[in-house]
């Protein structure tokens, strides 16, 4: 196996332990005991925590090891903020609206991901939910043809999850309050319905920072 593989998958199976709350946001880890927990050499654990740290998931304690990074709800609303600017400025600039008829294929696989993320949100499925949301967010900013967007958009997006994450799991009946527009928002995109894309992208920062205030925290 390639190392840059191995490094990306251990990344990938490392964010998703944070985004299933199986990484506290208080753990404390070394290169060695992920190293021993995977079964891997030092070398790609540390490029993949590396990696994590750059994402702003992890912060690197010195002489100790990495911690999940602790998000506050100032750092998940300047998070929001700038998902807004961006993805206003993508929908003033118009290239993805643009190009939907070019796009019918990935609009079926983006409309299967928007079923899909909607059914978990509307039964609490938070595991499932979060799979769905980020591959439907993926496969939205891949039509831009501008990976250097997709990525910063990705990035933005699993950090915020990063922050709910652990405070959806405070056992609290999920049903019902999480954001399902997903489906309505895709067809808006596809149909090159400016206004009602800008005013569900609005709709969801709304939902989303009222129940990061909701759910409290620092």
């Amino acid at each position: 196996m390639q190392r840059s593989t191995l490094r990306e998958q251990l990344a990938e199976a490392l964010r998703e332990e944070i985004l299933a709350g199986r990484l506290a946001p208080d753990a404390e880890f070394t290169v060695r005991e992920i190293a021993e927990q995977y079964g891997v050499s030092a070398t790609p654990v540390r490029e993949a925590l590396v990696d994590l740290s750059a994402q702003g998931l992890l912060e690197v304690e010195q002489h100790r090891g990495y911690r999940i990074k602790q998000l506050t709800l100032t750092d998940f609303q300047q998070m929001v903020e700038a998902l807004a600017l961006v993805s206003d400025g993508v929908l003033h600039r118009n290239p993805l609206l643009a190009r939907r008829r070019e796009a019918g294929d990935a609009f079926t696989s983006i409309r299967r991901r928007a079923v899909a993320a909607r059914q978990a949100a509307l039964a609490g499925d938070l595991d499932i939910l979060i799979a769905y949301d980020l591959r439907y967010w993926r496969e939205l900013d891949a039509l831009l043809d501008n990976p250097h967007v997709g990525e910063f958009l990705d990035r933005l997006r699993v950090r915020c999850w990063a922050f709910l994450v652990p405070r959806l799991r405070g056992g609290e009946r999920l049903a019902g309050r999480l954001w399902a527009g997903h489906l309505p928002l895709a067809d808006a995109i596809e149909t090159g319905d400016l206004a009602e894309a800008g005013q569900l992208l609005c709709e969801y920062r709304s939902h989303i920072l009222a129940l990061a205030a909701e759910l409290g925290g620092p």
